[in-house]
């Protein structure tokens, strides 16, 4: 019995490991093999900077691009990514599971996709945003971290892509810093795209953390504080650094980087009403 119950064991997990899709990579995208793809979604991330406030370098945040990632491949999306200025792109350090800080040890999904070589290659020699074209994707979905403050900040380019996602009736996300653009991002009709909508992003709650365990001022603004000055829109948040993320219509906007799959989560489910 002993000998049956190993020999119908192994089998088991040869047939999950012989069947489970393979993950492809090829100019900067990314998708499964084995099913049909159900279209390309763009994720745009931060070229590097340097913060004006610490001095850092900074990038994007590396949760809120795999945690994403993740839940678009398995839902069968292909995915491309992005920069502002193209080229090789840098994960602030604070975000990598392997730094020595550990703030994101526990970040086991980032570590996953970091032991692969295709995951390395695709965060090289990226294009620039207005090398590509929004009639080409299904959705797109804005990746934040320290950079945006700065990269998407006044980025008309972006500002431009993100909106012709959204008058093309295609759903656009975005988390954390990222959602930075929201505060001045218009419609062609000269509205701002937040005009009507609830939405969410980085909290002060959770600028004031960050600021007290560095023991500085981290980011130029805080995207809270700016957005409960614009008329006729509606910001919420939620405790600090839970998973949360709110759809209002084509808008999906996630708080921060623990809320990265939620917003995903949303982006597909209003994809499969399409």
């Amino acid at each position: 019995m002993r000998f049956q119950f190993f020999s119908i064991t192994l089998f088991v997990m040869w047939l999950v490991t012989s069947c489970a899709p393979k993950i492809t990579e090829t100019q900067n995208y990314v998708h499964f093999h084995g099913s049909p793809s159900k279209g390309k979604i763009l994720m745009v991330v931060s070229s590097p900077s340097v913060s004006k406030q610490t001095g850092w370098p900074i990038g994007f945040w590396a949760a809120e691009l795999t945690h994403p990632m993740r839940v678009f491949q398995e839902a069968g999306y292909e995915i491309e990514l992005v920069s502002t200025n193209g080229g090789d792109l840098f994960m602030d350090s604070y975000s990598d599971p392997r730094d020595k800080s550990g703030y994101s040890a526990h970040d086991v999904i980032s570590l996953g996709y970091l032991q692969k070589k295709e995951f390395n290659d695709l965060l090289k020699n990226t294009k620039k945003l207005t090398e590509v074209d929004s009639k080409d994707f299904v959705s797109i979905f804005l990746v934040g971290g320290q950079g945006p403050m700065y990269t998407y900040k006044g980025n008309m380019d972006l500002q431009n892509l993100f909106t012709s996602f959204y008058e093309a009736k295609k759903p656009v996300a975005a988390v954390c810093h990222s959602t930075t653009i929201l505060l001045e991002t218009k419609l062609s009709n000269g509205d701002l795209l937040v005009k009507g909508k609830t939405w969410t992003g980085f909290a002060d709650a959770e600028e004031e953390y960050a600021d007290k365990a560095v023991g500085q001022k981290i980011q130029p603004y805080r995207i809270e504080e700016e957005a409960k000055k614009l008329k006729d829109t509606n910001f919420k948040v939620a405790a600090p650094f839970s998973s949360y993320a709110i759809r209002d219509g084509l808008l999906i906007t996630g708080q921060q980087q623990n809320s990265g799959e939620a917003a995903a989560k949303l982006l597909v489910e209003s994809l499969s009403r399409r």
